[in-house]
Parts: C-alpha cells; structure tokens; sequence
C-alpha cells in the first residue's frame, strides 16, 4: 500500500500500511499470518503452514535458555531477562498460530515451574528484572506473590491446548480459589477481571466455569467495570493506578463471542462498543493505547499490537474490515 489515499482506504489497508511503517520483525509476521493470503516482505510461499513458522521463527529470538522469553517482547518490561508477562505474550502467540504443543511447550512449562511461587502461582513480575528499565506502574519487589492476573491467562490457554504438566494442576488449584475469592473476599479491578475469563474459557470444568462468570459478569455490571455506553464514559469510574481515560469496554471482556463473558452483554451493549473500536484507528492505521506511555519506545511498539489485536476481535465478531 502506499503513502498516499490512506484516509479512504478499508480499515486493514490502513492498519496493514501502518504495520509495514512501525512494527517489530514479529507483529509484522503475525499481521501478514493473520491477514495476509500470501505472505509478502520474505515469506516464502505464503501458506499457512510458512506463515506459522515465520511467527515462530520471530518469536525465537525472545527466547533464553531457561525456557522463558524475555529482551522486551512485553514491552514494557526492558532488558533481556525472562518473566511470566513476557512468557504469557510469547504463548499467546503461539496459541494464535496453532503451535502451542510439543517440546516448546514443556520448555515453557519448566520455565514456569521455576519461576512459581511455594503455591503454584505465576507472580506479574520475577525480582530478576531488577536493573533493568520497567514501567514504573509494575513494581518489582524481593519476594512477590502468585497472581491470578499472572496464573490465569497462561492456565487458560494450556488447558485449552489439551496441555497437561505438574505445573498445570497446581496453576489451576491456585485460579480457582483466586476466581472464588473475587468480590467476595477482595475487590478486583478489569485486568484481573479479564486474566479470569481467559481461565474460566479454557478451564475443563465447564459447569463451574460457566456458573464463575455468572457471578463475575454480574460484578462486572454492579461495579461499572465495563463502559456500556461509550458515548458517556466519562461517567464511569476508572480503578486506582490507572491512566484518566484507562477504562474497559465489553470487547475487551469477550475479545471472541464464544467467551463465556459475552453474555454478561446485550446485542446493542455489545454493538456500541464495537462500533466505538472500530472508530478508535487513528489516521496513521493504527490502533492507540489506552494506558500510560511512560517512554518513547513503548507506546511505538505496542501500538502494533494493539493494531492486530483490534482487528482479530473486529473479524471475530463479524464487523467487515477489508
């Protein structure tokens, strides 16, 4: 695509442009995977099987010896050391190309095992990122605690994998009482909402998976965690320790219409907020972020995976984007 006519192009045209401009070796091979018949800028034949290993491939250069990934693949975590949010990004990758299986994943699987807490938990961050630049809203201390925002997603997607390890039951024993405890014993927040639908939607147990997001999606409602009407999202509250404008919305709860949180959501609720999601490509193609950018370089390179992440979740629910 070139430079020029990019404001009447369709929304992948432009998000495409901006992905050639912008992104990363691997949000471009995951763009050309995802959206792309025939993979361009070097891979090879274009099926879907070279496109797959072009991912891989990209991926691969995140990865240490340990089995974990690191070198910024979340970016706002820098510096070359693994962690748990950067190994959550790289299985989410893999998961979306169908390569979550096989020795990669008991890699993964040691590397998780090594990092847990003493009850099986994944904290958001290992003390050994100390020394190296971090957003400054994930703090890093000496000895953290196991976290469902950490465990769930990861859980989630094994389970969903027909993945089976040690690390897995206790993961799972840790998520569920987490789950539990949600609005019951503890306030929560949407991130951590969100880190529990990626549990509950991979989970086996799907009668009590489904009856926890019953429960979840009426918090949901009842604490204004999701903005129902965007026209108006200045009156919904935005948790502590958030961006002014940090809020959520029902796409991001029910990223698929098969999650188990697209009930919490009626048609027209649903329809606004996508409706809202395609509006928010910027002229560049782009999608923007809606967190804090506390360095140059961050914004930059998330801004891409978003892009792709917006466009996956429009195609997911129908919205027409080519």
């Amino acid at each position: 695509m070139s430079g020029t006519g990019a404001s009447t192009a369709s929304p992948l045209a432009r998000a495409e442009h901006f992905v050639w401009l912008t992104a990363r070796v691997l949000e471009q091979r995951r763009f050309a995977y995802h959206f792309l018949e025939s993979a361009e800028a070097g891979g090879g034949s274009g099926g879907s099987e070279s496109r797959g290993a072009a991912v891989e491939t990209a991926l691969a250069a995140y990865r240490n010896e340990d089995g974990g990934y690191g070198h910024a693949l979340e970016p706002d975590l820098r510096g070359p050391v693994s962690q748990p949010l950067h190994t959550a990004h790289a299985l989410r990758v893999l998961d979306s190309v169908h390569r979550c299986e096989g020795p990669r994943i008991e890699r993964v699987c040691r590397y998780l095992t090594s990092v847990s807490t003493p009850e099986g938990a994944l904290p958001a961050l290992h003390p050994s990122l100390r020394g190296y630049p971090y957003a400054p809203f994930l703090p890093v201390v000496d000895e953290p605690a196991g976290e469902l925002l950490a465990t769930g997603p990861v859980a989630g997607l094994l389970h969903r994998n027909g993945v089976w390890h040690a690390w897995l039951f206790r993961a799972t024993d840790f998520c569920w009482a987490a789950v539990d405890a949600l609005g019951e014993t503890r306030q929560s927040h949407p991130y951590e909402v969100v880190a529990a639908v990626a549990f509950l939607d991979g989970v086996p147990d799907r009668a009590r998976a489904e009856a926890a997001a019953d429960r979840l999606g009426r918090l949901v409602r009842d604490n204004r965690m999701a903005v129902l009407d965007p026209r108006r999202r200045a009156d919904y509250p935005v948790p502590p320790g958030y961006a002014p404008d940090e809020h959520h919305f029902p796409h991001d709860y029910a990223r698929v219409p098969g999650s188990l949180a697209r009930h919490w959501f009626t048609e027209a609720e649903m329809a606004r907020s996508l409706d809202f999601l395609a509006a928010e490509q910027d002229e560049d193609g782009g999608w923007p972020i809606s967190w804090r950018a506390w360095a140059p370089g961050t914004a930059l390179e998330w801004r891409p995976i978003v892009t792709i992440e917006a466009l996956r979740t429009l195609r997911a629910h129908g919205r027409v984007i080519d």
